[in-house]
């Protein structure tokens, strides 16, 4: 999955992230996700379940890449 992902705020944690794009289908099994060291925000691993992700990001794992744009685009 490659989507792309307009944020309608300055930023959004990490797992609401992968709720919302349906990496996972709850939060919580998106913080056991990232917990498990499953998330790349930037090539980096992340472990931070609520780390902020801003426009211009991208966050990545095993079959997905979403790419973050600010609001507007």
């Amino acid at each position: 999955m490659n989507e792309t992902f307009a944020l309608e705020t300055e930023y959004i944690p990490l797992c609401d992230l992968l709720k919302y794009t349906g990496v996972t289908d709850t939060g919580g099994q998106a913080k056991h996700f990232i917990a498990d060291g499953n998330v790349l925000v930037d090539g980096e691993v992340e472990l931070r379940k609520t780390c902020k992700i801003r426009g211009g990001q991208v966050v990545s794992g095993d079959g997905f890449e979403i790419r973050v744009v600010g609001a507007g685009g």
